[in-house]
């Protein structure tokens, strides 16, 4: 096995530091492949961190109503039956400072922040044939260099401003959702113009209106949404979460989205009519996701999903009173969850307030910003004090293009993903030896309750340098040949859903002007995922070329 770089001498030559391994990132993925590859393997590592502190998407989304939408108990860490028994959350869904308070728990718990170096963004990573090391600098000036690279940058982390004529002049004060102000924003007698309704624009709408003196919602693409139906959770749940820990774990391990609840064995065809409307009736009652695991065939029959969508529809129309705005909201173009399927707390109840007007900017688009508000095609104007972009994000592919990595033979990830990002597993890309990219593009990653999809790939990760190194193996990187049948694979598995029949949605990478349409993540279930990975690693790493 080849000496590991001894963690307090981490400096090379010409000012260079010198590691094992660097990691970029310090949410989810970050701290837990650092705890692999420091206190698992024994590697000298570094996480370079964009931010202040730990926390990933968290440190930056702290827009109001920012929550999670995956059930406390499986959003979290569960390599250790120690951590996850030990912490104790307080809700069903958590909110952002409360995972923010997890994350930072977990990092002084494990002692990882010795190891993260905070407020350093890397500008550019480049491959080093010659030594077989990673070249990183920041935007600081500082230089490391490792034998592995490993991308945490997440898959929504970076943020989706439109570029609308005008945007420079406004007069007020305008804001991205995924780059909130830490001391939070003041909405009291203002006029709040929010352009986006998708999952992170449902979860805001209800927050800011009951501030703001008049909110206007820019709504493009109309929105499903189930009642999160959030709240405290109770001693004998959490004593029970305790007590079946092991349960918990083998369920988000075994489900095709990670999540802590069984897909219902049965058709949408197998029972009545009313017996479907009680089951519908049911799942919105207790609310959250579950309510696409009602029936196994929703993502793969049109007709069936109709009977989803129709019954939302109608809860939609129920709720609004005003029954233009009640069509405009219901006035959904794709199939339920075909996009991420968000799920509120009174989402819809808050178009019912005096104070709040919905705008739709599919029949009306945005014209430009004037320096007093937003201006419609038809030139009306809509006087603005605040304006809030809940536009989403450059998914999947933004963060690690921004990081200007080239590979072998100068070859830049920008120009190797020109047309959509090609990889093998989601894991690694041809050209760019000894890079890692966790949840990156043709894994699961998005479509999953994202700690479940981390863990593995961290894990698999982690198990695959000390392979490396046990074997002497100084590179690994895909054969062209596995990244393409991977990518037919990719392509199989989300056209074997009705996922694609969005086709605004930024699984394709349609929010953003001009980025490829491509379906992004891996379709296929985590379950069938993980088997994947596993039996590439039992054949000997078969579709990577290793060399000495």
């Amino acid at each position: 096995m080849p000496d590991t770089m001894t963690r307090d001498a981490p400096r090379g030559s010409a000012g260079t530091s010198t590691y094992d391994a660097v990691i970029i990132g310090a949410g989810f993925s970050g701290m837990y492949q650092l705890h692999l590859l420091r206190d698992r393997l024994g590697l000298s590592v570094r996480v370079l961190e964009q931010g202040g502190g730990v926390g990933g998407t968290w440190y930056w989304n702290r827009y109001p109503g920012a929550r999670c939408d995956s059930e406390s108990h499986s959003y979290c860490f569960t390599f250790s039956p120690e951590l996850y028994k030990e912490w104790e959350w307080t809700e069903r869904y958590p909110g952002q400072p409360e995972i923010m308070r997890y994350m930072n728990w977990v990092a002084d718990r494990l002692d990882l922040k010795r190891d993260i170096a905070f407020d350093t963004r890397v500008t550019a990573a480049r491959y080093d044939d010659t030594a077989n090391r990673w070249q990183v600098t920041t935007e600081a000036g500082e230089r490391l260099n490792a034998t592995y690279l490993i991308t945490a940058v997440g898959c929504l982390s970076t943020a989706n401003v439109p570029k609308i004529p005008g945007l420079e002049d406004f007069k007020g004060r305008w804001y991205h959702t995924g780059q909130w102000p830490h001391e939070g924003v003041d909405f009291t007698g203002m006029r709040v113009g929010q352009v986006g309704t998708g999952s992170t624009g449902i979860q805001a709408v209800p927050v800011i209106a009951e501030a703001a003196k008049h909110l206007t919602v820019f709504q493009r693409t109309a929105n499903y949404s189930v009642p999160a139906r959030n709240g405290p959770l109770d001693a004998e749940f959490k004593d029970w979460v305790r007590q079946n820990y092991e349960k918990i774990r083998a369920t988000t391990q075994s489900t095709p989205n990670g999540h802590p609840f069984i897909i219902a064995d049965r058709s949408t065809w197998d029972v009545t009519e009313e017996e479907r409307a009680a089951l519908y009736e049911a799942a919105w009652e207790k609310g959250g996701l579950q309510l696409r695991a009602t029936f196994r065939d929703l993502l793969v029959d049109k007709a069936a999903n109709d009977t989803a969508a129709e019954f939302l529809k109608a809860k939609i129309r129920s709720i609004v009173k005003d029954p233009d705005t009640a069509a405009k909201l219901a006035d959904i173009d794709h199939p339920y969850a075909a996009k991420r399927p968000p799920i509120d707390s009174d989402y819809f109840e808050t178009f019912n307030r005096d104070n709040v007007a919905l705008v739709d900017v599919r029949a009306n688009p945005i014209e430009r910003i004037t320096p007093d508000g937003i201006q419609l095609r038809d030139g009306t104007l809509h006087a603005l004090d605040i304006i809030v972009f809940a536009t989403g994000f450059d998914a999947m592919t933004g963060p690690l293009l921004l990081l200007n990595i080239t590979g072998r033979d100068g070859l830049a990830l920008k120009d190797a993903w020109a047309a959509g990002p090609r990889s093998y597993l989601g894991l690694q890309v041809a050209g760019f030896p000894n890079l890692f990219t966790i949840t990156g593009p043709g894994s699961p990653s998005v479509l999953c309750n994202m700690p479940v999809c981390i863990e593995q790939h961290a894990e698999w990760i982690a198990d695959c340098i000390a392979m490396l190194r046990e074997k002497g193996v100084a590179r690994m990187e895909p054969e062209p040949a596995a990244v393409d049948r991977w990518v037919e694979q990719v392509n199989a598995a989300a056209n074997a859903t009705l996922l694609p029949q969005a086709g605004h949605s930024w699984y394709l990478g349609a929010n953003v002007p001009g980025k490829p349409r491509v379906f992004m993540p891996y379709a296929g279930g985590m379950a069938r995922y993980r088997e994947i990975c596993d039996e590439v690693a039992g054949k000997g790493y078969e579709g990577f070329a290793l060399s000495r």
